[in-house]
């Protein structure tokens, strides 16, 4: 892996050099992840003697892709690379100072906006502002449409009113247009101030250009909790798994070799928190009578706020609780060796069960508002992206009104005992691994030993860089 990208950081200083003799090579290759020219900064920034990077994200999961984006950049842009904007943990640990708490920004949903709504609006204005003022060459929103979407719209009238040359605008994690109702429609618009939308799941990338969007298809960040802890393991991406010791966790946390164990991962945001853990609690109090030696493993994302309410409502949890903190990667997946299966909150989670081989089941709830609009928006059957991949229902789901602990503890005895389904889902799981990484649909044969050890994030960062110097 060293090798591998020791050669691409020579090969991109090399490029930024004025009538580099590799540019013809490495256009021919990188045109196959790029289908559009951008305008060009490289002069203002080799000028200016830094590249400046706004980079905003407003959830956890994104906070995680930026970070790992943010590290990838630094790895191989030959200039000093300066970022500012918007983020949490692990954004701050690459450099970072966040504008103002992640957290401020991290609601999602119609009613639950509500509330919310003014802060919203302030900390928006907040963040356009701050954009103006730095100055940047290239800005990177990660998700979060809601408010990275009008931030670039924002930031690209401002700067068109005052006759300025803006900076180049990325969005990384094209939005859920598969999903709803219209939502291809809704690319056509995006174009007006999105440069390049850099997806992460399959065929997002031919939707985006057929609807004049450029896009390119550089795999999912979730990739890369294999290539870290698999390191030096020489297998092909798609027969990737993550093994722990299960054996070494149970032993560091007193749980009885013949306990049952079920990890619980209710979310990223408080509100969705606040919601899904009083029913995962409830579950967990129906099957304790059915495992006298029940326990859970609670996963707790990095989010302040979600810290510290689920550590200040874990005394009153009806079994014995394991608290396992978040962006600790080798710790969640040493819990999820350990756990029998595995009952999630809708979201990236169900990805890393994939990444585990840890049979899950997939709960959701919202407001009945937001609850109803997806019921009528919605065009596909299943809400766990395992599912969607492979238009299945391959991971049990209980949704909206289906979604109470009678039926979530039903589910998950299943999950337990019945040994044909828990190796339907393993086995899905190796087809799955193998959509969301971009090297066999995207490289040619002849490349493509060089390129297994490229992540997610070393292709964006590639990307971006390409598409800054185009």
């Amino acid at each position: 892996m060293t090798r591998v990208r020791e050669g691409l950081e020579m090969l991109f200083r090399t490029m930024w050099k004025p009538n580099s003799g590799n540019d013809v090579r490495f256009s021919s290759l990188m045109r196959r992840y790029i289908s559009a020219s951008g305008r060009s900064v490289l002069d203002m920034a080799t000028k200016d003697g830094e590249l400046r990077v706004f980079i905003v994200s407003g959830e956890v999961s994104g906070d995680s892709i930026g970070s790992r984006l943010m590290v990838s950049l630094k790895k191989l842009c030959p200039l000093p690379i300066r970022f500012s904007g918007v983020g949490g943990s692990m954004m701050s640990r690459q450099g970072l100072i966040s504008l103002f708490p992640m957290e401020d920004i991290a609601v999602m949903g119609i009613w639950e906006l509500l509330p919310h709504l003014n802060k919203f609006r302030l900390r928006l204005k907040e963040t356009m502002e701050a954009a103006f003022l730095f100055q940047p060459h290239v800005v990177v929103t990660v998700d979060s449409k809601g408010f990275s979407f009008r931030l670039l719209k924002q930031l690209r009238a401002n700067y068109s009113q005052q006759g300025l040359d803006g900076p180049v605008h990325f969005h990384y994690v094209a939005p859920s247009f598969w999903a709803w109702k219209g939502g291809e429609a809704r690319l056509k618009g995006l174009a007006e101030f999105v440069d390049l939308v850099l997806c992460i799941l399959p065929n997002e990338e031919e939707v985006c250009k057929s609807n004049g969007l450029a896009a390119t298809f550089v795999g999912h960040p979730i990739l890369e909790d294999l290539l870290e802890l698999n390191l030096g393991k020489d297998t092909s991406p798609h027969e990737w798994k993550v093994e722990r010791n299960f054996e070494d966790f149970r032993s560091k946390n007193g749980i009885p070799a013949e306990a049952t164990v079920i990890s619980l991962l209710p979310g990223s945001r408080l509100q969705e928190v606040t919601q899904m853990l009083s029913i995962f609690s409830n579950t967990m109090e129906l099957l304790k009578d059915s495992f006298p030696e029940l326990m859970s493993v609670i996963h707790i994302a990095p989010n302040q706020h979600v810290e510290k309410y689920i550590t200040g409502i874990v005394h009153k949890w009806p079994v014995p609780a394991i608290l396992i903190p978040g962006g600790l990667p080798h710790l969640k997946y040493d819990a999820f060796s350990a756990s029998r299966v595995a009952l999630c909150t809708s979201g990236t989670v169900a990805l890393e069960m994939q990444l585990a081989r840890l049979p899950c089941v997939v709960a959701y709830r919202a407001h009945l508002l937001t609850e109803w609009f997806i019921r009528y928006k919605a065009k596909i059957s299943y809400i766990s992206l395992p599912n969607i991949l492979l238009d299945s229902a391959i991971i049990p789901e209980a949704l909206f009104q289906a979604c109470t602990p009678s039926k979530l503890a039903s589910l998950l005895m299943e999950s337990i005992h019945n040994e044909s389904l828990r190796e339907e889902q393993i086995v899905a799981a190796e087809k799955v691994i193998r959509l969301l990484y971009p090297t066999e649909r995207h490289i040619k044969s002849s490349l493509q030993p060089d390129f297994t050890d490229f992540t997610p994030s070393i292709i964006a960062a590639s990307t971006i860089l390409y598409y800054v110097k185009h």
